[in-house]
């Protein structure tokens, strides 16, 4: 159900969206959050971030079955609040749901404390796609503009560990003229991971 309320929950494509924080790790110009209230009607700009009780009780009212794909992503970087990440993949894949991360691949800067890739998949995820979003450190740092130095390193390490440790991975790239989508087309050829341009 669409309103002007902030959702938590979102439906495209057959998926379910889960939008559990606004925080992030970088400042993309193409942001959509640049240019909006939300995305498909529904108001992603949450007044604060959900606890895992209010998302497991927003899910709760959804048939999860019905839904291909359980995609965390949103208004923000999901690994920003990687305990609450945790805690409700744990509870989806225990109800038997295909679950995704869409990320930025900053969640290892994020959480420095901890093995992000390790605990992904203790979980159960499924799949990640990490926003790649250029073909060099330059391009990303000026298009990007990421908190954390290295974040383009860290990003491209990130995809690595979480392909060795059999994670579906996916790299994906917005479609604007600065980013050379061939040459990331070809990254993620070399990598051995799918690649899909957003409009």
């Amino acid at each position: 159900m669409k309103t002007d309320e902030p959702s938590i929950c979102y439906e495209a494509h057959g998926n379910l969206y889960l939008n559990i924080t606004n925080q992030c790790s970088a400042d993309c110009y193409f942001c959509i959050r640049n240019q909006g209230e939300g995305l498909y009607g529904y108001n992603l700009w949450l007044q604060k971030d959900p606890s895992e009780n209010e998302i497991i009780a927003e899910l709760e009212k959804h048939d999860l079955k019905k839904y291909k794909e359980i995609v965390f992503t949103g208004f923000g970087e999901p690994t920003a609040r990687f305990d609450v990440l945790i805690a409700v993949t744990r509870w989806l894949k225990a109800k038997g749901t295909y679950v995704r991360l869409d990320t930025n691949g900053h969640g290892q800067l994020i959480n420095p404390g901890i093995n992000v890739v390790d605990c992904l998949v203790d979980v159960g995820l499924d799949a990640v796609s990490v926003s790649l979003n250029a073909e060099s450190a330059e391009v990303y740092d000026r298009i990007c503009k990421p908190f954390y130095q290295n974040s383009y390193a860290a990003l491209l390490k990130f995809a690595e560990e979480s392909k060795e440790a059999g994670l579906h991975v996916r790299f994906s790239v917005v479609d604007v003229p600065e980013i050379d989508t061939e040459k990331c087309s070809q990254m993620a050829w070399d990598m051995g991971v799918d690649f899909r341009i957003r409009g």
